[in-house]
């Protein structure tokens, strides 16, 4: 399935959902930077595991290349503001899941976004014949939880004092995961 284009509006913002393109890397290279250091929900600090443009530019073109991985960008005024991510596995015992991410810039928060990332990426999975969508999340993220679950997900384990925060306290990280029959 080709996820197509598509624009909504909600409280007068208007943002389109696209599939991400090879020019997007550079502008993804800095959002994803700006990204973790607005929020202790991901899972880097500003500055771990940078991605440049090229290694965009290869994740991009892999996802592209996939019928197990599906990238996809949120964009307001010609802006990139979020993404997500399903990467599947290409182990024959995996093959039947993919594990989604998706951020979005704190100032587009509250707008639906990561919800419509979420919708469109269930529809792909869903049509791309995967059985199982997994995800992670900070056990504090408990909007993130609760829009989880309203589609379909639900709590399959807990890692115990998973992550250590800024204010060098422990925090568990919740798995979830959606199984479509």
């Amino acid at each position: 399935m080709v996820i197509n284009r598509q624009i909504y509006k909600v409280k007068g913002l208007q943002y389109i959902i696209r599939p991400a393109d090879i020019r997007d890397a550079e502008e993804l290279s800095h959002l994803r930077f700006q990204l973790d250091g607005e929020t202790e929900n991901l899972d880097r600090e500003p500055g771990e595991g940078y991605m440049d443009k090229s290694d965009f530019e290869a994740l991009i073109q892999c996802d592209a290349e996939s019928k197990r991985n599906i990238f996809l960008v949120a964009v307001v005024h010609n802006e990139i503001v979020g993404f997500s991510r399903c990467e599947g596995n290409e182990l024959k015992r995996f093959a039947h899941k993919v594990e989604f991410g998706v951020c979005v810039a704190k100032e587009c928060w509250g707008y639906g976004i990561g919800k419509e990332l979420l919708q469109q990426s269930i529809l792909w999975a869903d049509d791309a014949g995967m059985k199982k969508m997994t995800l992670s999340v900070l056990e504090t993220n408990k909007k993130a939880i609760d829009l989880y679950t309203k589609f379909g997900f639900e709590v399959e384990g807990v890692l115990k004092n998973d992550k250590v925060l800024s204010d060098g306290k422990f925090y568990s990280t919740v798995v979830m995961g959606r199984f479509n029959e």
